[in-house]
């Protein structure tokens, strides 16, 4: 992990395994209106953010580039991924719906470029011709890293069998009820970095006693611990809201540290209990 600081604050960067530099900490989009997101990130980057997380099915990729665009930041100093909507799995398709992506953020690269999900039982399970086409981004440099969301153990094996490619990022849901840790440690033992998505559990853990507790501890907010626990796993995070004192509070995690008891209380919660859907399952197609 690079230490080097993405901007205002001092937020670590991880080098992926293209050598790539990636914020640790980031803001997040997703279930933010279009016609909320470019205050909303604007005011992220005045924060000092400097790593956001969109996607085509969010629906918000255009305001996302009008913010970074008007933020008077060079272009270079922003890390923006999005993600494959889930009906453009077929090459083709997954080449209009990059080129659309591309468009709407009104820039000639995107930082990463996902596989938003698997989906194991539809296109014949072939979510291997998707990430080659993926690959093909990379190569043009119009996507300067690629990677997954969502992929489990089995599916990043077929990638590594069928694909000369590792994915830079494993995007996948990770909170304190839900650790994934034989997950993560795939993805570190084959060089990929783990994101982490629904990193408070859509809230849910913050009422949790123990994090209660750690953050009595610590004078500091339940959501800054979670936060915080995720950062000293060494993963990626990038919550989202809307709420300004909230957007700052996210990013002041970096000027404290978890103790290893506090630390372990936390990853002791784990109940392998999902917010979302289940990877090898999930087969929503937007129409």
């Amino acid at each position: 992990m690079d230490q080097t600081a993405s901007g205002p604050g001092s937020v670590p960067r991880v080098t992926l395994n293209d050598g790539h530099l990636i914020p640790q900490l980031g803001f997040g989009v997703f279930q933010i209106t279009p016609a909320e997101t470019a205050a909303a990130t604007t005011r992220a980057l005045e924060i000092g953010y400097r790593h956001i997380d969109t996607a085509e099915m969010y629906g918000n990729e255009r305001e996302v580039g009008e913010a970074v665009s008007g933020s008077g930041l060079d272009r270079s100093e922003v890390f923006i991924t999005s993600k494959l909507n889930n009906q453009f799995h077929r090459p083709d398709d997954a080449r209009k719906a990059f080129d659309g992506t591309l468009d709407a953020l009104g820039f000639d690269y995107v930082d990463l470029f996902l596989i938003h999900w698997p989906l194991p039982t539809l296109y014949d399970g072939d979510f291997v011709a998707t990430w080659l086409t993926l690959t093909e981004f990379q190569r043009q440099g119009r996507a300067r890293s690629v990677g997954v969301s969502n992929f489990q153990p089995h599916h990043l094996d077929r990638l590594r069998d069928e694909s000369d490619v590792v994915p830079a990022v494993n995007q996948i849901e990770i909170h304190p009820y839900l650790t994934q840790d034989p997950l993560r440690k795939y993805d570190t033992d084959h060089g990929i970095a783990t994101e982490a998505w629904s990193p408070i559990a859509q809230g849910l853990v913050l009422d949790d006693p123990v994090i209660a507790g750690v953050a009595e501890a610590v004078a500091r907010t339940p959501a800054q611990v979670v936060l915080r626990w995720h950062i000293q796993r060494g993963d990626i995070v990038f919550p989202k809201s809307v709420t300004a004192s909230r957007v700052r509070e996210n990013f002041e995690i970096f000027d404290f540290d978890l103790g290893d008891d506090a630390m372990e209380a936390i990853t002791g919660l784990n109940r392998d209990e999902r917010t979302g859907p289940d990877p090898d399952t999930f087969d929503y197609v937007p129409r």
